[in-house]
């Protein structure tokens, strides 16, 4: 298979604005996520996708590929479908492409070796999403973690912003899990999912995923062991700093990106 990654990154964010320089461990944060990925599928086939010259400009200063697309997107996967198209010219039409967003610093890549593998061993799959454990009842509460519930074959039954399954109904009795950003698509599939019309889950619950199982199709959910952690708030990027402190990878790259 012709595996791709696409990063898509914005400097706007709304909880957090300027988040992808925001520096973890002297190096800002998209960085991380570039050169962990580069270090599952290369640096040849891993890019950056911005509206953002700055972000452009540091990806590259490091030796890196990143893409210009539109500042009028709403969504990643928008952004990332625009930028997949512009990137087959280079690296020729893909067959997967992993959407990693660049907001997981402490990516690795054992999953995006995971995200992958169904893709090989099953035709039917369309698409994967990643999923750790929620750690604590504190996060099982944070409205700022996606958490999912799944199927016994392993597809999402359901993501929600909300505490699911319900604590006080015994949900420290069975598997918590919360969605970790990194969506492998079938390359035709990533186009279908940016044509559907946006669902009212969907918007709701301000997770894209929900778009595809209210238009009946699946998302297979991986689980992935180990900590991880989104950023979505200067509290998250505290936590990453210290978590990046004992990271096996980071040593191996700190020292060529740092600014």
């Amino acid at each position: 298979m012709n595996v791709i990654a696409v990063i898509p990154a914005r400097m706007g964010s709304s909880r957090f604005p300027g988040k992808p320089l925001a520096p973890i461990a002297g190096i800002p944060m998209i960085g991380h996520v570039w050169k962990r990925t580069a270090l599952a599928l290369g640096q040849d086939k891993t890019w950056v996708a911005t509206c953002d010259r700055e972000i452009f400009d540091y990806i590259e200063s490091v030796g890196g590929r990143a893409v210009m697309t539109a500042d009028t997107h709403e969504r990643c996967t928008d952004r990332t479908a625009e930028a997949m198209l512009k990137i087959e010219a280079h690296t020729g039409r893909a067959d997967v492409v992993v959407m990693v967003q660049g907001d997981e610093p402490l990516v690795t890549p054992e999953m995006i070796r995971q995200a992958v593998e169904p893709f090989a061993t099953d035709p039917a799959v369309q698409v994967v999403n990643l999923m750790g454990d929620l750690e604590s009842r504190e996060a099982h509460d944070d409205p700022n973690e996606v958490k999912v519930v799944v199927d016994l074959a392993g597809n999402a039954l359901y993501f929600s912003r909300e505490p699911i399954p319900s604590w006080k109904k015994g949900a420290r009795h069975v598997p918590m899990y919360k969605q970790v950003c990194i969506i492998p698509f079938r390359r035709d599939f990533l186009l279908t999912f940016n044509q559907l019309a946006p669902t009212p889950l969907e918007e709701v619950e301000s997770v894209d995923m929900l778009r595809l199982l209210e238009h009946g199709h699946k998302v297979r959910m991986i689980h992935t062991p180990g900590r991880n952690i989104g950023v979505d708030t200067a509290r998250d990027l505290a936590v990453a700093e210290a978590l990046m402190a004992e990271d096996p990878i980071f040593p191996g790259y700190a020292q060529a990106l740092r600014r």
